[in-house]
């Protein structure tokens, strides 16, 4: 079997689990040798009901002590039964199996592992695994993989999957010569990925994700190393011209507030870049909310003025779309046509706008990774900007640049990357670095609650609404799934709709819907006619709403710290005074630990560097925590050490 064959060569897959598996992106071998788990699940020993916390993962060992009761409900078939062990008793529910009627018998004696929550004066697991006191000893030496899903496709199948491949995975070459492979202490390839599968414990997984996070960052930095290595010296053919940058200063004093020193600074290193002869390759960094996007307007507009074309990529539709109405509203007057581009336009919408480009009439196209699709033609593209750079790949931003003639290049990024970090990562950049938030911000007011403060919150929240401001809550998922504890986006909304009744308007986005349908729901929050949207992380990038006043984040435990400044950023966008409130249910002293860092500050390369140090040698139950999408597995906090590992080697290359 080799990994570039279909999926359907392996045993047991036909074109059904494949269709499925496609939703994955796993079309071939390959591509499910590299779909690595996002978490594993430990077994530690069984503790008594009355010692076990509430809303963690636990196991008991408990007695069936009632008979299995199965009840047909309008939404679920629920099975419960009762067990105890003589310090209490917890109620076992599962939605759905109504053969586990047959399993269980009173008297029986099992190991339950799950999340105890209290109801009223109840204390229930809501489907958890069950295993026999037998079989739970084995289970205790066991890391258990959990893959990403999608509709369709289980855990199970995905595990089933790799096991056949098994021989392929430990027969993988390695890219690495062995010489630097002794150098780093790094395991071969094959034996890191069959280790990251089917790990014997915690410390083979630890050396599998130092070796293939290595493997990432190395690739990374030689493509970085190379882009640097051709970009040095390269002459421009996209000079700004004087009269622009005269016309530059009256596009200033048009906006309706002053730029600070921090903005002000960063234009002018952009102005002398793309007027100096060479090609430009600068980074704009900034904390969420510095005013990036203003600097990224400006460079547009001087260039148009010049005569030559801007494109702005970003990563999704939803910012697409909202940059795309800022821009054309802030460029009218000067009479420069801005058009959108992007992947779920008709073909008409995008023929119409592909023409445009190629005859010079648009000056400014905002979109997606549409943009750099090989239909796309440019009559003059002299600035390419890129809107959170984590987000896309170093060739991806290569590619957009080569729909020029070597056009400069402007980068965007909010993240929250500490310096240090920072300058191995965009070392084919020049860094400017925005420091201070505009005039009139409010700090924003923190606070780290548990699950027992919702109420409050709720009240707070619809108080907030009635003097006329908007709220956002976080889910981390999309929907209920059985055995998984998180908030779901779905029955949370409709729960604050009981709750709210007709006087809160709740609306609800995720990733899964239609663009146009984001679309649509963004737009009424954004004019108003949506009071709480209850979303999943969608909304952590760019989303720009002045009038909202109030974050909520659900499992606030479950992600990381740089993650949460970013929602947060998403309130205090305008002169009312703005909260954020991290609801933590997981009540353990290194959660409350990482998100006291976001209660008391708001700075976000503070936060960084916070996290940077909290994490120590990284967290390997959930592997990947920074949402950085520039890697599969390698997290810049958790491998900074790495990191800094691959780059010596990169420099050390010969040649």
């Amino acid at each position: 079997m080799q990994l570039s064959d279909p999926v359907t060569a392996i045993r047991g897959i036909g074109d059904k689990t494949a269709d499925s598996f496609r939703k994955l992106n796993i079309l071939t071998v390959g591509d499910l040798v590299e779909t690595y788990p996002r978490r594993y699940l430990g077994y530690s020993a069984p503790v008594k009901i009355a010692q076990a916390p509430e809303l963690e993962r636990v196991t008991i060992s408990a007695t069936v002590s009632t008979y299995v009761k199965v009840h047909k409900g309008p939404r679920y078939v629920l099975t419960t039964l009762s067990a105890e062990d003589g310090t209490g008793s917890v109620e076992m529910v599962w939605f759905n199996s109504p053969y586990l009627r047959s399993t269980f018998h009173k008297g029986d004696t099992f190991c339950f592992t799950g999340m105890i929550r209290r109801k009223g004066n109840r204390r229930v697991m809501e489907h958890p695994e069950f295993y026999t006191p037998y079989k739970y000893q084995d289970m205790q030496s066991v890391l258990q993989p959990i893959y990403p899903l999608t509709a369709g496709v289980t855990n199970n199948q995905l595990r089933k999957a790799i096991l056949e491949i098994r021989p392929v995975i430990g027969q993988l070459p390695d890219p690495l010569p062995e010489s630097l492979r002794e150098k780093y202490g790094l395991l071969p390839k094959g034996q890191a990925v069959l280790a990251i599968h089917f790990p014997k414990d915690e410390e083979t997984l630890r050396d599998a994700v130092r070796r293939l996070a290595f493997d990432e960052f190395y690739r990374f930095l030689s493509d970085v190393r190379e882009m640097r290595e051709e970009n040095v010296s390269l002459t421009s053919s996209h000079v700004l011209t004087e009269e622009s940058v005269a016309a530059l200063k009256g596009f200033l004093a048009g906006l309706p507030y002053a730029l600070t020193d921090g903005q002000a600074n960063a234009l002018s290193d952009v102005v002398k870049d793309m007027s100096g002869g060479m090609v430009m390759n600068r980074l704009i960094q900034g904390d969420v909310g510095c005013g990036k996007t203003i600097i990224a307007a400006a460079a547009l507009f001087v260039n148009a003025r010049s005569g030559y074309q801007g494109a702005l990529m970003v990563p999704t539709e939803v910012l697409a779309m909202q940059h795309y109405r800022d821009l054309e509203q802030l460029f009218r007057p000067y009479k420069l046509r801005v058009e959108l581009l992007t992947g779920s336009m008709s073909a008409k919408e995008k023929r119409a706008v592909h023409e445009g480009l190629r005859n010079g009439e648009v000056h400014v196209v905002v979109g997606t990774h549409a943009l750099i699709q090989e239909k796309v033609e440019y009559r003059s593209l002299g600035l390419v900007v890129t809107d959170e750079q984590h987000r896309f790949g170093v060739r991806q931003r290569e590619r957009l640049a080569e729909k020029g003639d070597l056009p400069h290049v402007l980068v965007m990024s909010a993240t929250p990357i500490p310096r240090t970090l920072a300058i191995i990562l965009y070392a084919d950049l020049d860094i400017s670095l925005i420091t201070e938030l505009p005039g009139g911000r409010k700090k924003i007011l923190n606070c780290v609650v548990g699950t027992d403060y919702r109420p409050t919150a709720y009240q707070f929240i619809k108080k907030e609404v009635a003097s006329g401001h908007q709220a956002y809550v976080i889910c981390p998922k999309i929907e209920d799934a059985e055995g998984v504890e998180l908030e779901a986006v779905t029955s949370y909304a409709e729960n604050l709709r009981e709750i709210y009744g007709t006087s809160v308007r709740v609306g609800t986005l995720h990733g899964k819907m239609k663009e146009t349908e984001k679309q649509r729901i963004l737009q009424d929050f954004s004019e108003g006619n949506i009071d709480v949207l209850v979303s999943t992380t969608v909304i952590e990038v760019g989303i720009n709403n002045p009038n909202a006043t109030v974050m909520m984040i659900e499992n606030a435990e479950r992600f990381g710290l740089a993650q949460l400044h970013q929602l947060r950023g998403r309130v205090g966008r305008g002169d009312a005074q703005s909260y954020c409130i991290f609801i933590n249910c997981n009540r353990t002293e290194e959660s409350a630990e990482r998100l006291s860092v976001l209660e008391e500050s708001n700075d976000g390369f503070h936060i960084a560097a916070e996290d940077l140090r909290l994490r120590g040698p990284g967290d390997f139950f959930g592997v990947r925590q920074s949402g950085d999408l520039m890697f599969r597995l390698a997290d810049i906090y958790q491998h900074a050490d790495v990191l800094r590992m691959a780059q010596e080697a990169v420099l050390n290359q010969e040649g």
